[in-house]
């Protein structure tokens, strides 16, 4: 007995000194995180908006989420941010695997082709945006000039102006900037596959398209899953690109939910609203994650449950 009471004594002991030091780490993401989520729900269930300051800040419960609802805007912008996410997510993953499986290969100079690659990521949002920007903006841009001398286009187009063609240096800045950043954790997993797999299946004849349909893609499904999360998590939310390469224009065809959310709170200063909107953002995003890792999981276990 004593030496079970002495164990038990120890064992509170080591949880006491594993509390006092997660503790502070724990007040950190309380602070940081819980806090402003809480303080914008409760924005949310009230009327508070600055254009009259006179009205105070009345509970309205439930209206300002009925309100999105019933948004034609908000409905458009959610629709606009799906569009971006598939499209951009799709296009960086067959990129991003392309890359991963050519830098994967032995060559003179790997290192340094490596690290060339990642040059787009490294540089931040907004400056990448302003270059595709200027690439595209004008009659006489850079992508004009190219697109016509090669004859895929008769004269110049109208890029930023006309609401559909305006999706296309969108989705190619967000597609040249986080490709490498794909390309990077898919390079990862298929670093992590024995090389003696692709051995034997060379010596029993299997071409290489069998090998990468056989080996690679199987073994190299979690790292593909974990950069799907990423990247749809990001673009879900994506802002700064959209707002310094079109502004969400013209008109409306290219703004985000993130944007029209920006817009509501802090030019239209609605702060309920678009707290509201904050929140609505907040659960769609956070039951995409829910389900990626549940599938995530489930990829990772062979489907056991």
């Amino acid at each position: 007995m004593r030496g079970s009471e002495r164990q038990s004594g120890i064992e509170r002991q080591e949880a006491r000194i594993a509390w006092t030091l997660v503790l502070p780490a724990l007040l950190t993401i309380l602070l940081v995180a819980l806090f402003p989520l809480v303080w914008t729900f409760w924005e949310s269930i009230h009327l508070h908006d600055l254009r009259m300051p006179w009205l105070g800040r009345p509970f309205v419960g439930v209206d300002n989420y009925l309100e999105a609802l019933s948004d034609g805007r908000f409905r458009e912008a959610l629709g606009h941010t799906a569009f971006f996410a598939v499209t951009s997510v799709a296009l960086e993953l067959l990129i991003g695997l392309w890359l991963a499986l050519a830098l994967n290969r032995a060559f003179r100079g790997r290192g340094l082709v490596r690290a060339a690659v990642l040059v787009p990521w490294a540089i931040p949002t907004v400056v990448s945006a302003l270059l595709w920007r200027f690439m595209f903006e004008g009659q006489h841009g850079i992508a004009n000039t190219i697109l016509v001398a090669l004859g895929v286009l008769q004269g110049p187009a109208a890029w930023l102006i006309h609401p559909q063609a305006a999706w296309v240096p969108v989705i190619l800045a967000d597609v040249w900037k986080t490709t490498p950043f794909v390309a990077l954790l898919l390079l990862a997993g298929l670093q992590n596959i024995d090389a003696s797999l692709y051995e034997a299946a060379r010596i029993d004849g299997a071409s290489a398209w069998r090998q990468f349909r056989h080996i690679t893609l199987p073994l190299l499904q979690p790292a593909i899953v974990v950069a799907l999360i990423f990247r749809t998590m990001d673009a879900f939310r994506c802002f700064d690109l959209i707002y310094a390469l079109t502004g969400g224009g013209p008109g409306t065809s290219t703004e985000p939910i993130a944007l029209y959310t920006f817009n509501v709170l802090l030019q239209n200063l609605q702060f309920g609203y678009g707290s509201a909107l904050s929140i609505i953002v907040f659960v769609v995003t956070f039951g995409l994650a829910l389900l990626y890792i549940r599938f995530l999981g489930a990829e990772l276990t062979g489907g056991r449950r």
